[in-house]
């Protein structure tokens, strides 16, 4: 019936005789543009969390003391992420939204207040003071980690944490986060201003605030 018409290799007949289009398309030509994008993943990943966490707390998917710690944490990660992206391209996470057709509307209504939904004005919230510890925690983790080892720049941020967390009235007093706090905060008391922990200190150190940082998270995920 169809004598006389060449037969067609099919929609991707063409492709086959092309290896070239099967080559992975890279969206960077050198280590700084490759640094560039892997930043724009990073923030657009944590807005994602960000909404996704408040979808989850609508729905009461997560206690109030548990959003209240993810939610600070990932303000925090979304301070971080958006300085590496801001620029020229970028002058606000609005631009970035609509650049990369993000629609986040209740994660960008959490960036704009700066703060977890459940803290209301009054700074003696107990959710203010969730918050609080969570990004202390992180803070002085990142100072270690960027290598900032000087007494008088870790200990007042590692006293503000444990006056922070015997604000908590329900939290026990020999809880393991207290603990490790507390002994940290005795060994910096014991050094002059100007001294150093040495880079065994500060992985102990850094070791002892995650463990701390998650007993602290299993004990909201309890209470």
């Amino acid at each position: 019936m169809f004598h006389g018409i060449p037969v067609s290799g099919g929609i991707g007949g063409g492709a086959a005789n092309k290896p070239e289009l099967y080559e992975e398309v890279k969206l960077y030509k050198n280590a700084r543009e490759r640094e560039k994008y892997d930043n724009m993943a990073e923030l657009f990943a944590v807005v994602k969390t960000l909404q996704a966490l408040e979808k989850a707390y609508i729905q009461d998917c997560v206690t109030p003391n548990e959003y209240t710690a993810f939610c600070s944490r990932l303000l925090v990660q979304y301070k971080a992420a958006f300085k590496q992206v801001q620029g020229s391209d970028v002058g606000s996470i609005d631009d970035f939204c609509r650049k990369y057709r993000l629609d986040c509307p209740l994660a960008m209504e959490r960036i704009k207040e700066d703060r977890p939904i459940t803290i209301k004005d009054d700074m003696g919230n107990l959710n203010r003071c969730i918050a609080d510890i969570v990004s202390l925690f992180i803070t002085v983790m990142d100072k270690l980690r960027l290598e900032i080892r000087a007494m008088d720049e870790i200990q007042p941020d590692l006293r503000e944490l444990m006056e922070t967390m015997n604000r908590m009235s329900n939290m026990p007093p020999d809880s393991e986060a207290k603990e490790k706090v507390s002994l940290w905060l005795t060994t910096l008391s014991s050094m002059s201003a100007s001294d150093e922990l040495d880079d065994s200190q500060v992985r102990q150190m850094l070791f002892d605030l995650e463990s701390a940082y998650n007993a602290f998270n299993r004990f909201l995920h309890s209470s």
